[in-house]
């Protein structure tokens, strides 16, 4: 009897522990799963699970174990919030397997991504023929994110018999205030460019803005910091 007891008052610390780390962690560690992210909940369920089960191991150990584990998780997601550089290291980096309709074979070999697989996530996304889709980016969970060609988005154009235009890849050219170098290379741009267009919209620095998205023929798109606080949403 003593041992169920021990073993119930086990579980339910056990559990108040892990509820309690997945709210220091937030949300996206749950609802995004990269492939750390995912062997690392399954290391942590089998830690806790191994002492809940080992006679030798109490309260203290298993709050040991979690505690542990949650510092381990907790300082990655800290370093790759602070040194940015390093989210493509611990957490992968998105991928472009279709560029402007064309299947980008050499990526979706690295990816171990076959034709086969990125039809049924392409079916997931309401695709169901290639040929529909002008960009498609694997993203760090294993899902693929799409956009069709212009003619056939909803409502599509062809329906409206409207004349379609070419359609661009957006691209991230300031994160958190930093400026993407390799995307400005990428797209044929200058730092020195990007700050006129910075001064054009009244900001002074890229440490200013916290999101700047770049659109061929379209005016930059900038997102200042803005932080809710503690306030509701209207």
């Amino acid at each position: 009897m003593n041992d169920y007891l021990s073993m119930l008052f086990e579980t339910l610390f056990g559990f108040a522990a892990l509820f309690l780390l997945t709210k220091v962690l937030g949300k996206t560690q749950i609802s995004q799963l990269t492939p750390f992210d995912f062997i690392s909940a399954l290391i942590l369920g089998e830690l806790v699970g191994n002492a809940l089960f080992d006679k030798e191991a109490g309260i203290p150990e298993i709050a040991f174990v979690i505690i542990l584990w949650g510092v381990l998780l907790y300082l990655t997601e800290i370093i790759t919030q602070k040194w940015k550089r390093t989210r493509a290291f611990m957490e992968g980096s998105p991928d472009i397997i279709i560029y402007k309709g064309k299947l980008i074979r050499d990526t979706m070999k690295k990816s171990k991504l076959d034709l086969n697989h990125l039809q049924h996530l392409l079916r997931e996304k309401d695709v169901f023929s290639i040929q529909d889709v002008e960009y498609a980016i694997l993203e760090t969970n294993g899902k693929v994110s799409v956009l069709k060609k212009a003619a056939n988005q909803t409502p599509t154009k062809h329906d409206l018999k409207v004349a379609t235009h070419d359609v661009h890849l957006a691209t991230t050219l300031i994160n958190d205030g930093e400026i993407i170098f390799d995307n400005l290379k990428e797209k044929n741009l200058t730092e020195e460019w990007l700050i006129e267009e910075l001064h054009k919209q009244d900001y002074s620095s890229p440490k200013e803005v916290f999101y700047a998205e770049y659109i061929k023929d379209k005016q930059l798109f900038l997102l200042p910091f803005t932080n809710r606080g503690h306030k509701r949403f209207k």
